[in-house]
């Protein structure tokens, strides 16, 4: 994994301070994702940072930046406002496309997260959204400003408390607010969301992400996060979030280049072969499932599934653990389980007689079995036996011909 420093501009010139989050140091990863924060928070808070390191450590790279006039970045705090938290948003997808690759997800926490329900519309390579802890819509923050209004409405500038921090907010802030006070523009996402909130969040109310999971329009799904507070400042929290984020949004991101009438047309007992992006990482389609295969990041890959040899290997294991499977419940002998480590090499042809001259080698798979259960020497013996007899094992041993056929 590798943190990447990324500045851009946003529509006013100012320069924005951001940290890619990459699961390898090239720029080869496949899906990216953009992480906004709470309001006047910055990027480093805890729950974004553990966030992207988890999700860059399952494949996805994230950028979290500094919105305008806050952190690193530059810009008068006083004259942003919702909507130019919004624009920050679509600037980064942008700089992230020219860059990189066009972001994939939006990620939004707090306030972050009714920002990134309005800047979805215009970032057209998104293929989901996530909100953590949101509001349905940005002018649930108003009640901040209560103390202050008079003071705003007759001076136009008033310095408000929020949190441990005080921040000069003016007139126009309000007056955006007010402008995001529907939620229609969930209900035209068009992409799949997932919203994760917690029950005892006493900032945001969870009766906000029931807002926004009936404005939206199916896939949608909501998580329950129980126990947690709204910062997520329990770091076994943010992981689970993390966590849970990546395996919903693989069913979204390995299939993004071959439509679902392609996939259907794989026959039973065929499989088909996909390209998910230009290196290594490829879409595999049964008449029923669907998986990815990649190659390590060493090799140039972006490691989010198995290396071809790997999967080899997971043929002839998961095989091999069924033969064996049925044969123990056949003969109702006490197999708890069966635990099968295999590892490929090419080793040096041990009947070869020149083989130092011609460096000619072969192929070896060792398959190492364990039987776990009040079993019987004679017993363990069979059941070794009987791993010989798996199809897959036979198949490999018969030299199969592969006859190879222009479409």
């Amino acid at each position: 994994m590798a943190k990447i420093k990324f500045e851009f501009d946003n529509t006013e010139g100012q320069t924005l301070a951001g940290l890619l989050e990459s699961p390898e140091s090239s720029d080869g990863f496949a899906h990216c994702a953009i992480f906004a924060h709470c309001f006047t928070c910055g990027k480093d808070i805890a729950a974004a940072s553990r966030i992207a390191r988890a999700l860059a450590n399952s494949g996805i790279a994230v950028l979290r930046f500094d919105f305008t006039g806050l952190g690193n970045s530059d810009g008068d705090f006083a004259n942003t406002n919702f909507s130019s938290n919004v624009q920050d948003i679509v600037a980064a997808a942008h700089a992230l496309e020219e860059r990189y690759t066009a972001p994939s997800l939006l990620i939004g926490h707090s306030l972050g997260g009714a920002a990134v329900l309005s800047a979805a519309e215009h970032i057209p390579s998104l293929k989901g959204v996530v909100t953590i802890a949101a509001p349905a819509t940005a002018q649930h923050v108003k009640h901040l400003f209560c103390e202050v209004e008079p003071e705003l409405a007759k001076e136009g500038h008033a310095k408000v408390e929020i949190g441990p921090r005080k921040f000069d907010v003016k007139q126009q802030l309000i007056d955006d607010l007010n402008q995001h006070a529907d939620m229609k523009h969930i209900g035209k996402l068009n992409m799949p969301l997932l919203v994760f909130h917690s029950p005892l969040d006493t900032i945001v109310d969870v009766s906000e992400a029931g807002h926004i999971y009936n404005a939206a329009k199916h896939p949608k799904s909501f998580i329950s996060l129980d126990k947690a507070d709204h910062l997520l400042s329990n770091k076994d929290d943010s992981h689970y979030v993390a966590t849970t984020m990546a395996a919903w949004a693989s069913r979204y991101l390995t299939s993004q280049t071959v439509s679902a009438e392609h996939r259907l047309r794989v026959e039973e007992g065929s499989v088909k072969i996909t390209e998910l992006d230009k290196k290594f990482l490829r879409g595999m389609y049964t008449y029923s499932h669907q998986f990815q295969a990649d190659e390590p990041v060493s090799f140039g890959g972006t490691n989010l599934g198995p290396n071809p040899y790997d999967l080899l290997l997971m043929s002839l294991g998961s095989c091999t653990s069924m033969t064996i499977r049925m044969y123990a419940n056949h003969k109702k002998w006490p197999l708890d389980d069966v635990i099968i480590d295999l590892k490929h090499e090419k080793t040096h042809a041990e009947d070869c007689t020149d083989c130092e001259k011609s460096g000619k080698k072969v192929d070896r798979i060792t398959r190492h079995i364990e039987f776990v259960g009040e079993l019987s020497d004679e017993q363990r013996g069979r059941l070794l036996e009987i791993a010989d007899r798996c199809p897959v094992h036979r198949t490999l041993e018969n030299n199969p011909v592969v006859e190879t056929i222009m479409a």
